[in-house]
């Protein structure tokens, strides 16, 4: 319903006290005079709510004297655009009477795009805060406003960064988030975009070749440019692929083939980027392929390969290893093509956690000739991955808990991309170059075995500890933020999340719990992507024991960086409390009956 007109008192009134402040619907109003005209603005500073009847007018400029924001009086219009626009009010003069209109604008999506725009461009959290907030209010879908930020981090970037992994991460946990919760997982996604964007240069648009080879040409091609360095090359012959209608999947395997000619590459983290763009794509549409793919091109040529570490070639090679593996995983999937669904995932899992690398390859093309897919083993590579996480030994670094976290963020990027292959037969026969990606990564959960000497004992149903612990769900909840509010509570964060999943309470409910955990932390993108990957696999299991084990490992990653000053829930906070018109300052003026 439409707001009437109300009187806000007189000329001579405004004159003698130089400013009115009186009630709007859900805000005061300040009327102002400059020149012999009258403004109507929101009483409250846009970037933090300071009264502005408290501010000063000079030459047509309203300045705020908290943070000296300053205003065009007349528009409303910011001089500062971290401080944002001040909302503006019809007034009529009537006679000797100053009558307002008590509605603001500013209500439209049409203006928070434009606003979430800048926030990004300059880096401004409260904008862009409040322009969450405010797309949201207007109706705009959750989908919507992450595509924005995804294709201004993509255009505005020369190249994949870590805050576009956020995002997806956080696009991919909207499904499983309450509603309450969208906001805040939105702005923490979109803030890191603009973190990433800051300062750097915008992407580099290379084009298609003329020509449109067929899809095992550009694959070849695709890996003699990635093997030699040449972006410009690489990204092109992409770029050729896209523009000639290659499909998703077979994007996926062109990809993944050249990513696999290198091992473990800069840590995991190269084919856990080229995954996430594929997410991102499944969340804003692949029709946008060429501007998001071509940003993980650059990070994929450059990677180093585990072939260029100590480790894997010293005492063991097991960089050769896997070369002389790969021949032989193929041949085990052609032998068990069509033999029926195979069911042991967690036998597998406990038998990649052997001290023997020998054993852990044997092993994968035992099962691949018995009628595992390259997804079965994708599934067990994840849980043995998660375990190590899970039986985190107390006696290691701090630092030590990345060198699990990378293990397992990687091989659940390698289960999600081959599911991906699989889902069409034609891309994925024979699971061809992607499932090297699985010798690679069962000898890097063989390579942090010492990260569980000796193991942390994992909760079991019957344990003493698990049944002196709250038992409803409420309580479960409330001792698990708790113990996020304190510093070496990883046990006791494992054992509540174990005690309502063993309880058979509904497991979103403990998920949405170690959300919003993670969401009022200033959390790195480490711990976006394990709560990713953790929820994900946990999806495969259920409430099972591997499924609660997934979860645990979860919960231990997450207590074990928390708690943190928690800066970017406070901006969150005054940009929502903002748009709610809550009162921010206390004393601020009564407003004229």
């Amino acid at each position: 319903m439409k707001a009437e007109f109300l009187r806000a008192g007189t000329i001579q009134e405004l004159k003698k006290r130089g400013r009115l402040v009186v009630r709007g619907q859900h805000r005061p109003i300040l009327i102002a005079e400059d020149r012999g005209r009258v403004f109507a603005l929101d009483n409250r500073c846009p970037h933090m709510g300071f009264p502005l009847d408290r501010g000063s007018v000079e030459d047509g400029i309203l300045t705020c004297h908290w943070h000296h924001a300053r205003f065009d009086l007349a528009s409303g219009c910011t001089f500062d655009l971290w401080a944002d626009d001040v909302p503006a009010c019809a007034v009529e003069r009537r006679g000797d009477e100053i009558w307002v209109k008590p509605e603001f604008g500013h209500s439209d999506a049409a203006y928070w795009r434009q606003r979430l725009e800048e926030g990004l461009a300059y880096n401004l959290g409260l904008v862009i805060a409040k322009a969450i907030q405010g797309q949201l209010a207007a109706g705009v879908p959750p989908s919507e406003i992450l595509r924005q930020a995804a294709l201004f981090g993509a255009h505005n970037r020369e190249g994949w960064g870590t805050g576009m992994t956020i995002l997806t991460t956080v696009g991919n946990a909207l499904a499983v988030l309450p509603e309450q919760e969208t906001y805040l997982a939105l702005f923490h996604g979109i803030r890191r975009v603009a973190i990433d964007c800051d300062g750097q240069p915008p992407a580099r648009r290379r084009s298609s070749l003329s020509s449109r080879p067929g899809s095992a040409m550009l694959k070849r091609w695709v890996r003699r440019w990635a093997s030699v360095r040449h972006r410009e090359a690489t990204e092109r012959t992409l770029l050729t692929a896209i523009a000639g209608g290659m499909p998703p999947t077979a994007l996926a395997e062109l990809l993944i083939a050249a990513e696999t000619d290198r091992v473990f590459a800069d840590g995991g983290h190269s084919l856990d980027f080229i995954n996430k763009s594929f997410e991102c794509l499944d969340l804003i549409g692949w029709q946008y392929a060429a501007d998001v793919l071509s940003s993980i091109i650059g990070q994929m040529v450059a990677a180093r390969g585990a072939d260029e570490s100590t480790e894997w070639r010293q005492p063991i090679d097991l960089v050769a290893v896997c070369t002389n593996a790969s021949t032989g995983l193929a041949a085990a999937f052609a032998t068990g093509r069509g033999r029926g669904p195979w069911l042991g995932h967690t036998e597998l899992a406990q038998a990649l956690l052997t001290d023997d690398p020998a054993s852990s390859i044997a092993v994968l093309l035992a099962v691949a000739s018995e009628g595992a897919s390259c997804a079965d083993l994708g599934r067990s590579l994840c849980y043995a991955a998660a375990l190590r996480v899970a039986r985190f030994g107390p006696a290691n670094e701090h630092a030590d808990w990345e060198t699990a976290h990378h293990v397992f963020t990687y091989c659940n990027a390698v289960h999600q991309v081959l599911k991906r292959m699989s889902a069409d037969p034609e891309q994925l026969t024979e699971c061809t170059e992607a499932s090297r990606a699985l010798l690679h990564g069962a000898l890097a959960i063989y390579l942090i075995r010492y990260l569980n000497v000796p193991p942390a004992r994992l909760p079991t149903q019957g344990d003493a500890e698990l049944d002196s612990m709250p038992s409803t769900i409420e309580g479960i909840r409330s001792a698990l933020l708790e113990a996020f509010d304190r510093h070496h509570q990883i046990d006791a964060a494992a054992n509540l999340v174990a005690r309502h999943l063993l309880l058979g309470y509904p497991p979103e409910l403990i998920i949405s719990a170690l959300a919003h955990a993670l969401l009022r932390e200033d959390a790195g993108f480490h711990a976006f992507q394990m709560f990713d990957a953790g929820v994900r696999q946990f999806g495969e299991w259920g409430n099972t024991e591997p499924g609660r084990h997934i979860l645990v490992a979860v919960a231990r990653y997450l207590a074990a960086h928390s708690p943190t000053e928690r800066r970017w829930q406070q901006t969150a906070d005054i940009a929502e409390r903002l748009s709610r018109g809550d009162q921010l300052h206390l004393n601020e003026p009564k407003p004229c009956p």
